[in-house]
């Protein structure tokens, strides 16, 4: 039996969320070891780009929305990952950084994600993969400007 292509099949959005989810699995699947989901590792990921950070700053940098941040922010602190400070600027806010722990996990899991980049690169060809990024970089910018709209 032979299936047909269907409308999904067609469906940049679909085929974009299929995808991401095998991605995020294969991650999850390599970052079982070190005790920690994509979502965290994302966040740990973004913190470790400029050591303390407002929350607000890390959910727009991990592209999520507050209160999921907030989750991961409470699991990264419970595991030791993160420690949190008084803003001397706004004492509303709290300025999130990695800890000893978080800084060797982050070194320790970093080539778990290259190697998640490695392997679709050997799927296509250079030039396919360059194009590729350029097109996943221009959906993003056109997305965030049409839900600014």
């Amino acid at each position: 039996m032979t299936l047909q292509p269907n409308q999904l099949d067609q469906s940049v959005g679909f085929l974009m969320g299929v995808a991401y989810r095998k991605l995020t699995g294969l991650l999850q699947q390599r970052l079982k070891a070190y005790d920690i989901t994509p979502e965290q590792w994302s966040v740990l990921y973004h913190i470790s780009r400029t050591d303390g950070m407002i929350q607000r700053d890390i959910a727009e940098l991990a592209e999520k929305d507050h209160p999921t941040t907030t989750r991961i922010l409470d699991h990264l602190l419970k595991k030791g990952l993160v420690e949190k400070q008084v803003n001397d600027e706004d004492r509303r806010a709290f300025l999130v950084s990695l800890t000893n722990s978080g800084r060797t996990l982050l070194e320790q899991t970093e080539p778990i994600e290259q190697s998640i980049t490695a392997d679709i690169q050997r799927c296509m060809t250079n030039e396919e993969y360059d194009v590729f990024m350029k097109a996943l970089r221009r959906i993003h910018t056109h997305t965030s400007q049409l839900m600014k709209s």
